[in-house]
């Protein structure tokens, strides 16, 4: 157990139906965690785990708003009952505390019945969509390898006609990340005001045996092969950049695009909006199906189990030495290249899953997508500070737009 560094709150990111989906999307990373629970065929969450998780969890937060993620694989196989439930619970123990619902999923189970209990109960749904038709199916599919798309659709509009609060989650990969101006255009066609970019990057273990995970972390350096659905970093870069220059120009506070939000919390001293430019992590942790306890969702390997919530309290397992090391390895590990940076105030050398690259001086660990941060980071420079300036004298950042009508686009310089 720590003392000095005990964190006053958590999030767990909870699969209440483990790595059971309905969709068979192409670079999907969590399928294949179903290895770990081999002769597992039932994934969803029994009720006496869900009331054990519910009591832990928010009896072990001390702070008082409190927020629930539902992940998956996807969540709403576990049906509206498991969810009816799941608040009854936060409910019953709440004890005073404000409690908030969060919940990510493919949507192409929800109906109207659905649509009604998320706006009932006052979820916040993210919805998984990567762009325009052609550009979604591409990845996203059903086990049959239909594509996804008309059903995404009709969920946002039934999302919408319910009022149910949403955003979007788009995944950028090799295929994608040459049509940015498209699928931004596109994601604030849909309504979504908050967008969140994910980059898909995976590793493929070509000495994996038939009962092990193919895609692996940044330790095993030998025999691996980066994904060829993954996205590469000078494309990544350039995405964000186009995107950006479309949004600083039009949309500043009215569209709120994740990546560029946090860019500029860390540019003005406010760090700790997401993980994966934090200084340090290991307050974002994963609960399976059963109850298993993982450091991270992109490190939901055994070497990373923390333990089960029936045999050790949450608490004691997000302040536990092993939890504590996870954390402290993302400012510890960093490369000296890295530390010499001038942008690492804003990288901190991005998520530690993706740390499997060498430096130029031959050091390991370096991003793999370290090219696409500092393209980016070294062009948005000037405005960034232009917003950290205007913040810092009591005006809006959207002031922004008039002044970047100055400047030219990335496009029109690199022509």
């Amino acid at each position: 157990m720590l003392s000095s560094d005990t964190p006053a709150a958590f999030h767990i990111m909870t699969k209440p139906h483990g790595p059971a989906c309905n969709l068979s999307c192409t670079y999907c990373y969590y399928l294949e965690k179903k290895k770990l629970y081999a002769g597992t065929t039932d994934f969803k969450m029994d009720i006496e785990t869900l009331e054990l998780f519910t009591r832990q969890y928010i009896e072990s937060q001390q702070i008082p708003n409190i927020t629930f993620t539902w992940q998956g694989g996807e969540p709403a196989l576990s049906g509206i009952a498991f969810f009816r439930e799941a608040v009854k619970f936060q409910k019953k123990y709440a004890n005073g505390k404000i409690i908030d619902n969060a919940f990510q999923t493919n949507g192409t189970l929800l109906n109207g019945e659905w649509c009604r209990f998320l706006s009932d109960n006052y979820f916040l749904v993210g919805i998984s969509v990567d762009g325009p038709e052609e550009i979604h199916d591409k990845h996203r599919l059903y086990h049959s390898y239909n594509g996804t798309f008309k059903q995404v659709m009709r969920a946002i509009d039934l999302l919408k006609k319910h009022r149910v609060e949403f955003n979007t989650l788009t995944v950028v990969n090799n295929d994608n990340a040459a049509y940015p101006l498209e699928i931004y255009k596109f994601l604030k066609s849909t309504g979504s005001g908050f967008i969140q970019f994910i980059p898909i990057v995976e590793r493929e273990n070509h000495g994996a045996g038939e009962n092990d995970l193919i895609l692996v972390g940044p330790e095993i350096e030998s025999n691996t092969t980066v994904t060829p659905w993954s996205v590469k970093p000078g494309d990544y870069g350039l995405f964000l950049i186009t995107i950006f220059d479309e949004w600083v120009r039009n949309d500043v506070g009215r569209v709120f695009v994740q990546m560029f939000d946090v860019t500029l919390a860390n540019w003005v001293g406010q760090p700790g909006a997401l993980c994966v430019f934090s200084e340090t992590c290991g307050n974002t942790m994963v609960l399976e199906h059963n109850g298993d306890l993982y450091s991270c969702d992109h490190f939901v390997y055994s070497g990373h189990k923390l333990g089960n919530i029936k045999c050790s309290a949450i608490s004691a397992m997000a302040q536990s030495a092993q939890q504590y090391r996870f954390g402290q390895s993302k400012l510890l590990d960093l490369p000296a290249y890295c530390i010499q940076c001038d942008y690492r105030f804003a990288c901190h050398g991005e998520c530690i899953k993706h740390r499997f690259e060498k430096t130029p001086d031959g050091e390991h660990g370096l991003n793999y997508l370290c090219k696409a941060y500092k393209m980016f980071y070294s062009y948005v420079h000037p405005y960034m500070q232009f917003m950290g300036d205007e913040l810092a004298a009591k005006r809006p950042p959207a002031n922004v737009i008039q002044w970047a009508g100055k400047y030219k686009r990335y496009s029109e310089i690199n022509n």
